[in-house]
């Protein structure tokens, strides 16, 4: 059950990403609204994530996550029917708000049923299945987009929300809520929300004088977020984590860098194999899923590995990979190899495979029974924050070299600037994120 959810989602987000193009051919767009169809299910989810989490601490995690199966169903219809790029985006919104209450509760849910010694080796299967969906997403999404059209995308996935909740109501008998009975932060998500979405909206918008306002005024928010949860008696976010929990807090930072640095590798390689390369969009998803099936392979052997090996060592060498992956990819051109890009993906598939299993074990076994929603919605949010940022940085890039205007061939030197650019700057954000990573102490 917990393993159709961890596919559905991350199905959605790679295939969407490779049907972005075809989405534009209807909508014409620039690419900077292109890649809000992708960021603001991003974006929504993220904002949602820590409070969903502590929700079904309080409320029930089989609750939460049934709810958040019929949402992301129902938002899956609205976009299958959107009519125009706002309504697209509008459902994307409501595709978040789903997603946050499924995969606040994913790993919470594992974690409530499999004891520590056993933990490593379901997350490793669980995040082999996300993967899984990763590696269909561009295959599987740019087939269908090619010969049905990007709208099937999102009625198969109303499909699989069905199967979803069938599977939920039949299978899954138990309920957790070790937190029943405690208050819910409204004031402190709202907080929370706020600041989230002036970041990420300042990031869109550099270098324009009001993206700089919007982004101090998020980061000036998120400030005061934490000074709230810091003085609140039931916070939504429980700050103390971070303080004295040495190894919830760096591999947190750790997951933040990861998905910072690795996230947008897709968007921008799926436009850039598809409008300056002139691939199809089945053929562009083929080239694509070298990385996350590297990753669908790997990750139960180093979610196994984590339950006798010391996760820092084995997460602080994927992260090493993976710079290795992305310092490649720097060097990118018009006319670059096709074998020579896989070859950077396998690299980078390799590196998150071995960084990513460990790590979530590692958050998972520094706290408690009591804090185990809130640890998975954090993990999660640091995963989704780290998209959205990763995005952010795309879409910064691409303002600067290009502006706001449709990727055609007058622009594709600049694109590819943009490109090397991105790529220079997530190497950077992996190297510091092997130091972050290593800081987290032991675990076992």
């Amino acid at each position: 059950m917990t393993s159709i959810a961890a596919f559905l989602t991350p199905f959605m987000s790679a295939s969407v990403n490779i049907a972005l193009p075809s989405i534009g051919m209807e909508y014409p767009v620039d690419a900077i609204t292109l890649s809000w169809i992708a960021t603001s299910f991003i974006l929504s989810a993220a904002v949602f994530l820590i409070p969903m989490g502590r929700i079904a601490d309080i409320k029930g995690r089989k609750k939460v996550f049934i709810y958040g199966g019929a949402i992301f169903g129902a938002a899956s219809i609205i976009a299958a029917l959107s009519w125009s790029p706002d309504i697209l985006i509008a459902a994307r919104v409501i595709q978040g708000i789903g997603g946050a209450m499924i995969f606040g509760t994913i790993t919470a849910i594992i974690s409530s049923v499999y004891p520590p010694g056993e933990r490593g080796k379901a997350m490793g299967i669980n995040i082999a299945v996300t993967y899984l969906g990763l590696s269909l997403g561009p295959f599987l999404g740019g087939l269908i987009t090619q010969y049905l059209g990007w709208r099937s995308l999102f009625w198969l996935n109303t499909i699989l929300c069905a199967v979803l909740l069938i599977f939920t109501l039949w299978k899954l008998k138990s309920e957790w809520a070790e937190a029943r009975g405690e208050t819910f932060d409204l004031a402190g998500s709202v907080i929370y929300g706020i600041g989230l979405v002036a970041v990420m909206y300042g990031l869109s918008e550099l270098p324009a004088w009001y993206g700089f306002l919007s982004l101090t005024a998020g980061l000036a928010v998120l400030t005061a977020f934490v000074k709230w949860e810091s003085l609140t008696a039931s916070p939504v976010l429980d700050i103390s984590l971070f303080r004295s929990n040495q190894v919830f807090a760096f591999s947190n930072l750790a997951a933040f860098i990861n998905y910072s640095a690795t996230f947008a590798v897709g968007f921008l390689l799926s436009l850039y194999l598809q409008y300056i390369r002139g691939l199809t969009p089945g053929n562009a998803g083929i080239a694509l899923v070298a990385m996350p099936v590297v990753q669908a392979v790997f990750s139960p052997l180093a979610g196994r590995l984590s339950d006798r090996i010391e996760p820092r060592l084995l997460a602080s060498t994927g992260m090493a990979l993976t710079a290795a992956g992305l310092l490649l990819l720097v060097f990118i051109g018009i006319e670059t190899a096709l074998w020579y890009i896989i070859v950077c993906l396998i690299l980078l598939g390799a590196g998150f495979a071995l960084f990513s299993s460990p790590n979530i074990n590692a958050v998972m076994s520094s706290v408690d029974k009591k804090s185990l929603g809130v640890a998975s919605a954090t993990l999660a949010t640091m995963r989704l924050t780290g998209q959205m940022f990763s995005l952010g940085i795309a879409m910064l890039l691409i303002s600067l070299f290009m502006g706001r205007v449709q990727v055609t061939p007058e622009v594709y030197p600049q694109y590819v600037q943009s490109l090397q650019t991105a790529f220079a700057v997530f190497t950077a954000l992996c190297i510091g994120g092997i130091f972050a990573s290593m800081a987290r102490g032991k675990t076992h």
